[in-house]
């Protein structure tokens, strides 16, 4: 079996990105895991592996668009430029070398060269002096895999913090939430739960935006206007979305663990309490994308840079998200291929009623057109040229002579008129002068003699009649 091609970005060569890259990468058993192909430059990668003090790292190079080898630390050279580093500082050649090579790792995922990309981290104030036209890594992998619908989930465990709005400034906040947006945030969370995480039945807090979520709408009305339609049309949906919730106390009351997922309406209010409860060692995840991206939850640190201090646990488990949201999201994929489209309440309900109206508006045509009804011809199937399809009614049933009817047959039947004649009737008739029996004492078929006296019906034989002159027999009948 193929194992899974991570891409990698190399982020700013300034910061720490470099060094987590290869704490991560030293250990032996990723590349049982996967097939790490880092997208940069050898140069720069042998500098900092004489910081980190891995001098028995090695890795395989290789050019653009070229298959990477199994088993090996790939590496793709981005440029072939003599680039000076100056650790712990920003600058406008880092943020454009972080740009090269974030456009070709991109580039060689759209391509399928690789199957899932982390990125190691940028400055945003350095990359805005190379002229990198986004905010951040998401506003760019939106645009260039074509997913402007996207959240942004940072993740700890089972610790999940979505957001409504990334990376704003507070005053537009409020502005940029309506209910069509929280509702589509959703939607979004519950399906990147269930495909990327695997949780069949996801249940997804939702906060408020105002202090106490409004109070009952004395500090705001954002809650009951926008949010509580968006979590009621989710409910519809099928998605398990409560809320909303005041922010302070939902964190503090520790309620967070009843939810596996949270949707924060910004960006402080969700990530101060994450940062808070993952001791570094959180996942920036990307959901809504085509294609499985990750990133470490921390920045460049230019105060760590080159001190070989950092810490790598963050880099490692977003390297460790990548393949597991990559292999549950294959799963997802193959069991939900040909599986029916879930529709709402209400939109069933519409096309149950729409089809209700189409048989009785039916059902009314046929009933007016059923007595305008004309005879339409058929081709006779024997071959006699054209009948109606019209056929007349039927009469009483006729029987047909027998062939096999012969003189001595017709002879024997019995006129039409004559009454018919019972079997028993055809017995020998009693004497004239015998008395009547009563028909419960009188028996089926045999006639008593003249003379005898009436039996008892408890001691008369059923069939059989006993000769006249038996003793035995007078006697029993005397008795």
């Amino acid at each position: 079996m193929e194992k899974i091609k991570i891409g990698i970005s190399i982020g700013d060569i300034n910061g720490i990105g470099p060094e987590v890259l290869l704490k991560t990468l030293g250990d032996s058993r990723i590349t049982e895991l996967c097939t790490p192909v880092i997208f940069g430059s050898a140069k720069i990668l042998a500098y900092h592996k004489n910081i980190v003090k891995l001098r028995s790292f090695q890795f395989h190079t290789i050019e653009e668009g070229e298959q990477p080898k199994e088993g090996q630390i790939n590496v793709v050279n981005c440029w072939s430029d003599n680039v000076r580093i100056n650790l712990g500082n920003i600058s406008e050649e880092a943020g454009k070398y972080a740009y090269i090579a974030l456009e070709k790792a991109v580039q060689a995922l759209k391509d399928g060269y690789v199957d899932a990309l982390v990125t190691a981290p940028i400055n945003k104030e350095a990359m805005q002096l190379a002229k990198f036209p986004h905010t951040g890594h998401t506003e760019y992998l939106a645009e260039q895999l074509g997913s402007k619908e996207n959240l942004m989930m940072l993740v700890h465990e089972n610790l999940r913090v979505g957001l409504v709005t990334n990376h704003l400034p507070i005053r537009q906040v409020a502005d940029a939430i309506n209910s069509q947006t929280v509702l589509r945030k959703l939607q979004l969370m519950h399906h990147s739960l269930r495909a990327d995480f695997g949780l069949d039945r996801p249940k997804i807090a939702v906060l408020g935006l105002n202090p106490h979520a409004s109070d009952g709408g004395n500090i705001g009305t954002e809650e009951q206007e926008v949010i509580l339609p968006a979590i009621e049309k989710a409910k519809k949906e099928g998605i398990m979305a409560i809320g909303p919730y005041p922010a302070d106390g939902f964190f503090g009351s520790q309620n967070y663990k009843n939810f596996d997922a949270i949707l924060a309406m910004y960006h402080d209010q969700g990530l101060v309490a994450f940062k808070a409860l993952s001791f570094g060692q959180g996942v920036n995840f990307t959901a809504g994308m085509p294609f499985v991206r990750t990133s470490p939850d921390h920045g460049t640190a230019f105060n760590l840079a080159g001190k070989n201090v950092a810490e790598s646990d963050s880099f490692r488990r977003a390297l460790y998200l990548a393949i597991d949201a990559y292999r549950n999201r294959a799963n997802y994929d193959d069991m939900h291929a040909n599986e029916m489209p879930i529709i709402s309440l209400e939109q069933y309900e519409k096309e149950e009623e729409q089809e209700r109206r189409k048989y009785r508006k039916q059902r009314q045509q046929e009933r007016k057109d059923a007595p305008k009804q004309e005879e339409t011809d058929e081709e006779d199937p024997k071959g006699k040229g054209k009948r109606s399809s019209k056929r007349p009614p039927r009469g009483p049933k006729r029987k047909a002579p027998r062939p096999t009817d012969t003189v001595e047959n017709k002879e024997a039947e019995a006129p039409q008129n004559e009454p018919k004649q019972e079997p028993q009737k055809q017995e020998a008739e009693a004497p004239k002068n015998e008395p009547k029996q009563d028909p419960q004492k009188q028996e089926p078929k045999a006639e008593a003699p003249k003379n005898e006296p009436k039996q008892d019906p408890q001691k008369q034989e059923p069939k059989a009649e006993a000769p006249k002159n038996e003793p035995k027999q007078e006697e029993l009948n005397k008795d």
